[in-house]
């Protein structure tokens, strides 16, 4: 039984697909788990793949007479299939999407697919523009310490249908979900979402639609509770049933005064003992917590097992020393407001803070405003946007007393950073912009600014806890 959602994505079961016309879209880690799956439980069923040139010849290698090869996709193609498998990161909002939708074809997605696998089990699914992974892997974490057999999974790295079928299986399910994979969620036990700002809109096609699908996790999944930040007004805003409701960052739920954590007026314990660098961080913590005891669980016990907590890479990732100064990796920034929290996590540090990537046209008017009251020692811009927020920020330089300098490449601005330094302090990549297309992800940005500072890129990389235990 297939069940219509919103924008066109469909929850089927695996067994619903058989002797339908199939096709995957996208042949990333998604599109090899869903081929992967589909082969696992129906092994004659004819698959077509629509995946770029380079893909292609390991698709060929495979040597599968049921797996079809298109590397030319339009909405015509599409259209041929009763069902097409598309990965996350292909917006339905594209021409081809919207054209296939209209002559039939139903969308669904890796993640639909687990759920409707696994109708009954329980679920925590985690969103929001920043925090989201680093949420996800401590409530994970918080579970596994109260003895809890739990599966780290999702967006942050593993594909749920890599875990399709766990022997034995998890209690709980510490889920990140994108926005693009918020309406592709079904009956979670528990929905976090952290905040809002706004991204992704060459995906979404407008800010109210990247809301509105964000959203869709509290408002049209059919979560038995929503966990929100009260501190971010669109979210204390949204009009769900307060019986349905948990909020962080509250006077009356876990929060923080200063450097203390309270559940409510209840004291938990002093923060500055804790490795989690920023408010940022203890926030995220709040919402941890707040999840877990969505779940019928007293985290009170568990919060002091934050201190075993590791951080993940690429956030505001110490990588250490090379003469005498400090590399701090935050590649996971894109937006100004992540770089004003990584600054405000390091306050006291003399400190080079490299800005810039992709030019998606936000604006940085905020950052400018921190710079021109509590700016660091130096500001490098780079990337797209980097002479964008070079001119934004270069008539203020002289009255806030900063240096503002240009770099072409990651090597230009640790070489910069540290003569400005003066080989003391710290240099932190906090981007506030995406990646693309100078490097795939932030993941291989990450790397490049740790292997230019003399640090083993692939050693920096590897999240702790993904998988079940």
């Amino acid at each position: 039984m297939a069940f219509p959602r919103l924008s066109g994505v469909y929850c089927v079961k695996i067994s619903d697909l058989e002797n339908k016309r199939v096709a995957i879209w996208g042949y990333g880690r998604e599109g090899r788990a869903a081929l992967a799956a589909l082969r696992w439980r129906l092994p004659r069923q004819d698959i077509t793949v629509f995946c770029n040139e380079h893909e292609a010849p390991a698709l060929l290698e495979m040597e599968d007479p049921n797996c079809h090869v298109e590397t030319e996709v339009n909405g015509d193609k599409l259209a041929a299939f009763e069902y097409v498998i598309k990965s996350p990161g292909i917006s339905p909002y594209s021409s081809p999407a919207v054209d296939a939708a209209l002559h039939g074809t139903k969308f669904i997605g890796g993640t639909s697919l687990w759920f409707a696998e696994h109708p009954h089990e329980r679920t925590i699914c985690v969103t929001g523009t920043k925090g989201k992974s680093t949420v996800t892997a401590l409530i994970a974490h918080l579970l596994r310490s109260a003895g809890r057999r739990t599966a780290l999974a999702g967006n942050i790295g593993l594909p749920l249908l890599e875990l399709l079928d766990v022997e034995p299986p998890p209690q709980f399910w510490a889920i990140e979900v994108s926005s693009y994979q918020t309406r592709e969620v079904f009956d979670p036990e528990v929905a976090v979402i952290l905040n809002f700002f706004p991204e992704h809109l060459d995906w979404h096609g407008s800010e109210q639609r990247y809301f509105d699908d964000k959203m869709s996790l509290a408002l049209s999944s059919g979560a038995r509770t929503v966990v929100l930040n009260a501190a971010d007004q669109r979210l204390a805003s949204l009009a769900i049933d307060p019986m349905c409701v948990r909020y962080f960052n509250h006077p009356d739920g876990w929060h923080v005064e200063e450097n203390s954590l309270f559940r409510g007026e209840q004291f938990v314990m002093d923060l500055r003992m804790i490795a989690l660098p920023g408010l940022h961080n203890r926030i995220n913590l709040c919402a941890a917590l707040t999840a877990v005891e969505a779940l019928g669980i007293d985290a009170v016990p568990l919060a002091a097992n934050v201190n075993l907590f590791k951080i993940l890479p690429h956030r505001l990732q110490n990588l250490g020393a090379r003469d005498g100064v400090q590399f701090i990796n935050d590649s996971i920034s894109t937006t100004p407001h992540a770089s004003m929290a990584a600054l405000d996590s390091l306050k006291g540090m003399k400190l080079a803070i490299i800005v810039g990537g992709y030019d998606r046209g936000v604006d940085w008017g905020a950052f400018a405003d921190r710079m021109a009251v509590d700016p660091p020692k130096l500001v490098i811009t780079m990337g797209q946007n980097g002479p964008r927020i070079f001119e934004r920020l270069k008539p203020i330089v002289h009255k806030s007393h900063f240096v503002l300098m240009e770099a072409k490449e990651i090597e230009d601005a640790i070489r910069i950073g540290r003569e400005v330094l003066e080989n003391e302090g710290a240099i932190l990549l906090s981007p506030g912009a995406p990646s693309f297309p100078r490097y795939k992800d932030y993941v291989e940005r990450g790397k490049h600014f740790a292997k230019a500072a003399g640090f083993d890129p692939d050693m920096i990389s590897a999240i702790p806890g993904m998988g079940v235990s």
